[in-house]
């Protein structure tokens, strides 16, 4: 069970790691013209590529049977992840900026925590220190993110990056346009909403293992339908074919960036995680994608850290380690629960461990 734990820490720190370069990408895709919507195509298309075989190798003799209820949750798992949550967020960056968008994710794990208990995937448990832990630090992530959005603050100033992405290329004008266009109250709308549509996909993911034990062929079965989805939304909202062509630009680099890491790795190494410690606990560690992208975006994309951002981000991460401590407190009490019942009263799972 620790390396177990081990295991999962350190893949989940890996994917906040990728998850910030999927950020900087976007932005520099966007500044340079780039359809969101086809964007987001291309990220599910390359990431079906790549994880469909690893699937395939890797569970081809484990996968039991296929049912209608595993192929919706699927299908649903790849609408709210592709088409939906997933042009939501990359119009909230055009919106605003990374830093902003990554600390309104922080919200995850108390949505998260909220529709597991709506859903009774998890007991709200307010007897026990355990859910009291998990209420509190609910109220302290939404505090939060209410303070970053209504409170910009002063600017803090460290120094000026030698760094800036954005400056290297000259993008068209109806991109300059675009960029420069800000309106933060609407990025948050749509972060909030993606964040939403994230937890609502993890708990989906978590509902899908007890039939389908298999989270790579789960994954490849998600981003398969989402990709098929993205492209009739694609096609939906982009008539100009000038869009859909790739060539050896920034629009290459980034669909291929986020579609084979920032889709098929993330999306398979999260489904794993989700199956192997849990919904609550993949959401936990988005307070390190915030720390890793403020850095990132202030080194790469020249942009600034104002005094809200980092009070607002104070009082989420608080609060989001008030939940992981009480999913911690509850899993230790399962523990200790379990561990006084007699060693053979359950034979049968020791063959299993």
């Amino acid at each position: 069970m620790r390396r177990q734990s081990l295991k999962a820490a350190v893949l989940m720190v890996a994917v906040e790691a990728v998850l910030t370069g999927v950020n900087v990408m976007l932005k520099l895709a966007a500044s340079d013209g780039m359809s969101l919507s086809v964007l987001v195509f291309y990220r599910f298309f390359f990431a079906a590529l790549f994880i469909s075989p690893v699937a395939f190798l890797l569970e081809r003799n484990k996968r039991p049977k296929l049912t209608w209820m595993v192929l919706l949750l699927a299908f649903l798992c790849g609408l709210v992840g592709g088409p939906l949550g997933q042009n939501l967020y990359f119009e909230s960056l055009v919106y605003t900026s990374a830093t902003y968008v990554t600390a309104i994710f922080n919200l995850a794990p108390a949505f998260t925590f909220i529709i597991a208990v709506t859903l009774r995937v998890e007991e709200l448990g307010l007897k026990t220190a355990a859910g009291r832990a998990k209420v509190l630090g609910t109220i302290l992530c939404i505090g939060g993110a209410m303070l970053l959005t209504f409170y910009h603050g002063p600017k803090f100033t460290l120094w000026k990056p030698p760094i800036h992405l954005l400056r290297r290329h000259t993008p068209p004008p109806h991109a300059a346009a675009a960029a420069q266009s800000s309106n933060p109250l609407l990025g948050c709308v749509l972060a909030v909403l993606a964040v939403l549509l994230y937890s609502f996909m993890l708990i989906l993911q978590a509902m899908a293992k007890k039939g389908y034990p298999c989270p790579y062929s789960f994954t490849a079965l998600m981003i398969g339908m989402g990709s098929i989805q993205c492209l009739g939304y694609g096609l939906y909202r982009e008539r100009d074919w000038n869009q859909w062509k790739l060539g050896w630009n920034v629009r290459l680099l980034a669909a291929t960036f986020t579609g084979i890491l920032g889709g098929g790795v993330v999306y398979g190494v999260s489904t794993w995680c989700v199956h192997a410690r849990g919904p609550v606990y993949v959401a936990a560690f988005t307070p390190l994608w915030l720390l890793m992208m403020a850095l990132a975006a202030f080194l790469f994309l020249d942009e600034n850290i104002y005094l809200g951002t980092l009070l607002g981000a104070g009082l989420i991460i608080a609060g989001l380690y008030t939940i992981l401590w009480g999913e911690d407190r509850k899993v230790k009490v399962g523990i200790g629960q379990s561990s006084q019942q007699p060693i053979d009263s359950h034979p049968q799972n020791t063959t299993k461990v």
